[in-house]
C-alpha cells in the first residue's frame, strides 16, 4: 500500500499494477472474487442489483451477473447518458441484451420500460481504479458514478470487487464522496468503516 494524494498518478499508477497481472492469474483471482461476493448475506438477501459490465482489466463480473440472472434475481447494468453526463439504469434479462455502448463497454440495449431507479436497488456492484480500507474510491475520472451515487436517498450496500494490487494507504476524499460498504478482493472481504 502506498499513500498519494495525486489522483492521476495514483490512478496511473494502480491500474498499471492491475493491467500487469497476468491472464491466467486474472481468471484465479475473478474465481475467487465471485465465490466470495456469491456468499455475502448482501448478494443471497438482494432481490435487485446493479451491476457494472467489467471492461479491460478489471475484474470481472460476467459470471457474477450469470449467477444473478439463473438465480432470478432482478440485473441491472447503466448505460451512460452522455448529453447529461450521468448513467440510467436498465433491467436486462440476459446477456444478448448487452451491446456496446460508451468507450467500447457494454451496455445494455432494452426499451425504457426497463428503465430502474436507484432506489429499487438492494445492492451496488461498483467499478473503481483503486480503493483504500476506509472506502474511498478512485473511479476513472469522468465522475459518472460520483453523481449516481450521490442520488442515493435509502440505505444501500456497495461493494467493489477488486484486486489486491487496487488497494493504497489513502485515496484523497472530499465530505460528500460516498464510500464502498465492503471491499471484495482475491484474498479478502473488508468490511469499509468509514473515517
Amino acid at each position: 500500500m502506498r499513500k498519494n494524494s495525486d489522483k492521476k498518478t495514483l490512478r496511473q499508477e494502480t491500474l498499471l499494477r492491475r493491467c500487469a497481472i497476468p491472464e491466467n492469474i486474472k481468471k484465479e483471482k475473478d474465481d475467487a472474487i465471485r465465490q466470495r461476493i456469491i456468499r455475502l448475506p448482501e448478494f443471497t438477501d438482494a432481490k435487485t442489483i446493479l451491476f457494472y459490465a467489467s471492461f479491460r482489466s478489471e475484474a470481472d463480473t460476467t459470471e457474477m451477473i450469470k449467477t444473478s440472472l439463473n438465480q432470478g434475481k432482478r440485473v441491472v447494468l447503466p448505460k451512460v447518458d452522455k448529453e447529461n453526463k450521468k448513467l440510467k439504469l436498465y433491467e436486462i434479462k440476459n446477456m444478448n441484451e448487452l451491446v456496446q455502448g460508451y468507450m467500447g463497454i457494454l451496455e445494455p440495449s432494452v426499451s425504457e420500460e426497463r428503465l430502474t431507479r436507484l432506489d429499487d436497488l438492494d445492492l451496488i456492484i461498483i467499478p473503481g481504479a483503486a480503493f483504500d480500507v476506509s472506502g474511498s474510491r478512485l473511479g476513472y475520472g469522468a465522475g459518472f458514478y460520483d453523481r449516481l451515487l450521490a442520488g442515493i436517498k435509502n440505505k444501500i450496500s456497495i461493494i467493489a470487487p477488486t484486486y489486491e494490487e487496487q488497494l493504497v494507504e489513502k485515496i484523497p476524499s472530499e465530505p460528500h464522496d460516498v464510500k464502498v460498504t465492503k471491499i471484495v478482493t482475491d484474498m479478502r472481504v473488508i468490511e469499509c468503516k468509514g473515517e
